[in-house]
């Protein structure tokens, strides 16, 4: 296996050019990073993900068109695997609230240094979640109000419901329109969100707090 091969894959989506090349030069000096390709807008980083299969994209929140924390959603649904990182300018905690519920890992403000860019994407890398300071303590603070299910996506709150007619993951994915690979991935999701061990566990909760 050669060093890139041994890199961790990142896309970068921001529609300031000026913005991702200076993203780019930081992140490419990081021994374990490589830029895998970069996007101005939606349907440019949604083509990317489906070819280069890159292990976390770093995302804009304001971009013209679709906004970052809408495309982060749609990742989430059809690329359950790779990691999202949101970058912002906002340090508006709901916006915080919606990419996380939207699937991103974290949310790090443009204006951090950018060795703090960087442990964001290492901690997320590592399947943790990142925010910037003061955003933690903030975030901490809205989840604490809302209940398990309301911390879901849309798509888990289907997954969920779908367990809860006792679907197996390939009916699952034949309704969703989805790989039985991504039923799978959003499964294990569901489980690490409601701190859920077992399958039986796992359904056990899906009948229990179905949608009427």
């Amino acid at each position: 296996m050669n060093e890139t091969a041994r890199r961790a894959r990142i896309v970068l989506v921001d529609d300031h050019p000026l913005v991702r090349d200076g993203l780019r030069a930081r992140l490419e000096a990081v021994a374990g990073f490589v830029v895998a390709g970069e996007a101005d807008n939606a349907d440019e980083a949604l083509a990317l993900a489906a070819t280069l299969e890159p292990d976390l994209v770093l995302m804009d929140v304001g971009m013209a068109g679709m906004n970052g924390i809408a495309l982060a959603g749609i990742f989430h649904e059809r690329f359950p695997a790779i990691r999202v990182l949101m970058l912002s300018m906002h340090d508006n905690v709901e916006y915080v609230t919606e990419a996380v519920r939207a699937g991103a890992s974290g949310y790090v403000l443009k204006d951090s240094p950018s060795t703090e860019i960087v442990r964001a994407i290492e901690a997320v890398l590592a399947g943790q979640t990142f925010f910037s300071a003061g955003l933690g303590a903030r975030i901490i603070q809205a989840s604490a109000k809302a209940t398990p299910v309301e911390r879901l996506t849309p798509r888990e709150l289907d997954i969920l419901d779908a367990l809860a007619q006792g679907l197996s993951s390939k009916q699952i994915a034949q309704r969703e329109g989805l790989s039985v690979r991504t039923v799978e991935t959003h499964r294990l999701n569901l489980k690490r969100k409601l701190d859920i061990e077992g399958q039986a566990e796992l359904i056990k909760f899906a009948v229990e707090n179905r949608r009427k």
